[in-house]
């Protein structure tokens, strides 16, 4: 049970709900983004991106299995506009650095976008590119986001789900970008 929204985490979701995967740093800062953001039914942290059949923290630390921490994000894109849920990616940390969020550190930091469908990808993508003239414009560097296609999600460690509601002054390294997208 997710003890925000007072549901599940795992599947199944109703077919009504759409699904997007969001590196973006630490999973746990990145998670709690989407706790307010309205269409959002659900999130879940884990590991995504990789090479590695069975992720798990320790392993994900070490940089080689290529898997990124990410979120994911269960929401109803009746409620929410794909533009509108990217753009709060895109808002919520610094896309421009490669491998890392402040001080965090590695590949498993970076940030990247993973969706199901195609033509997901090619809307994100056209998102990713409009965003891009706004940072230009405003001299805040290129965006280094990956978008891809999902292969395979690893839920994360107990421990990790809801990490900032456990703890509430747990560590978050995400820093807001105050633009208009």
């Amino acid at each position: 049970m997710h003890l925000h929204f007072r549901n599940s985490f795992k599947p199944p979701f109703s077919e009504n709900y759409s699904i997007a995967y969001f590196g973006m740093g630490c999973f746990w800062g990145a998670e709690k983004v989407f706790w307010n953001t309205k269409g959002v039914y659900t999130t879940a942290v884990g590991y995504a991106g990789g090479d590695h059949p069975n992720p798990n923290y320790e392993l994900v630390c070490t940089g080689t299995t290529n898997h990124a921490e990410v979120v994911l994000v269960v929401y109803d894109s009746e409620e929410i506009l794909f533009k509108n849920l990217l753009n709060t990616f895109f808002l919520s940390h610094d896309p421009t650095q490669v491998n890392r969020q402040g001080n965090d550190i590695g590949t498993q930091y970076r940030s990247i976008i993973l969706l199901e469908k195609d033509n997901e990808i090619i809307k994100a993508n056209q998102i990713l590119n409009s965003n891009q003239e706004t940072f230009t414009k405003n001299k805040l560097g290129l965006i280094s986001t990956e978008i891809k296609q999902i292969k395979d999600f690893f839920y994360a460690e107990d421990y990790h789900q809801q990490y900032l509601i456990k703890n509430p002054n747990g560590y978050c390294n995400l820093k807001k970008i105050n633009i208009d997208l």
